[in-house]
């Protein structure tokens, strides 16, 4: 009894008042469609429409239970799937972070690895300019010990022709004094003369040297023949002329040649002797 009740108040979910004053309305629609039909338009007169009343019939609490809990369901429904989206979001979200955090680490290595090869090349190419530098300067090292030893080869072969022309014109002078020394006045020249000739052979020719210049030097020599001193008593006028000279006489001494002069003949002539320098084909 208590349902066909439920059945008669409700009708899809609606109170009765409600079905009431709908039903009610539309047969007042209804007629006033009907009376406008029936008569002619210019004496048709409105009907003003009857007010009617809806009764408030109070909602059946166990209809209202209902609807509260379905409605609750649907509330919470649509919280899980909020909640569902929001996890979606965030799982979304962690995992474009986690991406992003793996693309940076592999960004990360991949400099790293860059930058260890680049410091690798680096260093390899470091270590290939200081090899090169270090070979280099080896076979500069050893190019100018070959050159300084052919240079100081040279010089030895050079000096060794000095001498041996030297001790040749030596010879050859001590041969001529010889032949030569018959009388005092024959010593005397042919010593001043080999003295002369060795000086002039010992002269290191400067720069300014021209032709007519003339210096006196004076010697002093012991009857061994090794010089004491010389000094310029009459100037060239150039001093580097006359220091040449002074160089020539000591690069020339000591006068072997003068041991074989009787002490006379020395004390007299050679103990000090004044020697005029002036070498020929020099330039004008």
């Amino acid at each position: 009894m208590k349902d066909t009740f439920n059945n008669v108040v409700i009708y899809n979910g609606y109170p009765l008042s409600v079905v009431v004053a709908v039903t009610f309305h539309s047969a007042i629609l209804a007629l006033l469609l009907f009376l406008q039909s029936s008569r002619s338009a210019d004496v048709m007169e409105l009907v003003q429409p009857t007010v009617v009343k809806a009764l408030l019939v109070q909602e059946n609490p166990q209809v209202a239970n209902e609807r509260v809990r379905l409605e609750r369901q649907q509330q919470q429904q649509q919280q899980r799937v909020r909640e569902q989206e929001q996890a979606q979001r965030a799982a979304e979200a962690e995992r474009q972070r986690q991406e992003q955090a793996q693309a940076e680490e592999q960004a990360r290595a991949e400099e790293q690895r860059k930058a260890r090869e680049l410091a690798s090349l680096r260093q390899r190419q470091e270590k290939e300019r200081m090899d090169a530098e270090q070979l280099q300067r080896e076979q500069e090292a050893r190019a100018e010990e070959q050159r300084r030893q052919r240079e100081l080869a040279e010089a030895q072969r050079q000096q060794e022709v000095r001498d041996r022309e030297r001790q040749r014109e030596r010879e050859a002078a001590d041969a001529a004094a010889a032949e030569l020394a018959s009388s005092e006045f024959e010593m005397v020249q042919s010593g001043t003369a080999l003295i002369q000739q060795l000086v002039q052979e010992s002269w290191s020719r400067p720069p300014s040297a021209r032709n007519g210049m003339r210096a006196i030097l004076q010697m002093r020599l012991l009857p061994t023949g090794e010089l004491v001193d010389v000094s310029v008593t009459q100037s060239s006028g150039d001093p580097a002329f006359d220091r040449s000279a002074e160089n020539a006489v000591y690069g020339a001494a000591p006068f072997r040649e003068l041991q074989a002069l009787p002490i006379n003949v020395f004390n007299e002539n050679f103990r000090s002797l004044s020697l005029i320098f002036e070498p020929e084909d020099l330039l004008n």
